[in-house]
């Protein structure tokens, strides 16, 4: 897959206006602060196409990205850790669980883990939920430019351990770029 266009398109509040075009959808979902953000702006090769923050918990509503013009990127909430309300983190809760199962457009759900962080129990749960939903899946390892050799040997056999049902497991730096080709392959057989 090659991405020479890539346009922030809308944002949701709730899954009232959808886009109803027929496009297929390429979500994104992860723990707060995992890099979900700087993953895409490196994935689309446009700083700043999704707003990065060193704050968790700073997307708050179903952001849309075209690409290409015939496929979306979507950005959910983070799940996690979020210094906000309860009642707030529920409505997030709600919002991203109500899309995965209601949403009929989704060809993939593409699921950011920490690779300094393997095997949270929060991730296994949306792994769970995700293989409960139907829902292909495949993981990306964030922030791997952050291991040392030793620590990616064992990110890896512990993310593999955890994930049998996951279609592809990508390491990745934004950083560097490395891991991008192999991830925009991976996309690119669910969007055929």
């Amino acid at each position: 897959m090659n991405i020479t266009t890539a346009d922030f398109f809308c944002s949701y509040s709730s899954l009232n206006g959808l886009p109803s075009d027929g496009r297929p959808e390429i979500v994104f979902v992860g723990r707060s602060n995992v890099g979900k953000s700087s993953l895409l702006n490196s994935l689309c090769a446009r700083k700043g196409l999704a707003k990065t923050s060193s704050t968790p918990g700073k997307t708050r509503l179903i952001n849309y990205f075209l690409i290409n013009d015939n496929l979306y990127f979507v950005d959910l909430p983070g799940y996690g850790y979020a210094k906000v309300g309860q009642g707030e983190r529920e409505s997030w809760g709600k919002l991203l669980t109500d899309y995965v199962v209601k949403r009929d457009q989704i060809a993939l759900v593409v699921l950011l883990v920490d690779s300094r962080h393997p095997g949270m129990a929060s991730d296994l749960e949306m792994m769970e939920f995700l293989d409960y939903c139907g829902r292909p899946f495949g993981i990306v390892l964030t922030k791997w430019d952050k291991l040392k050799q030793a620590e990616k040997s064992k990110a890896r056999r512990t993310i593999e351990s955890c994930a049998p049902n996951a279609r592809f497991i990508v390491n990745y730096s934004s950083l560097s770029g490395s891991g991008r080709d192999r991830l925009l392959a991976s996309i690119d057989t669910f969007t055929q």
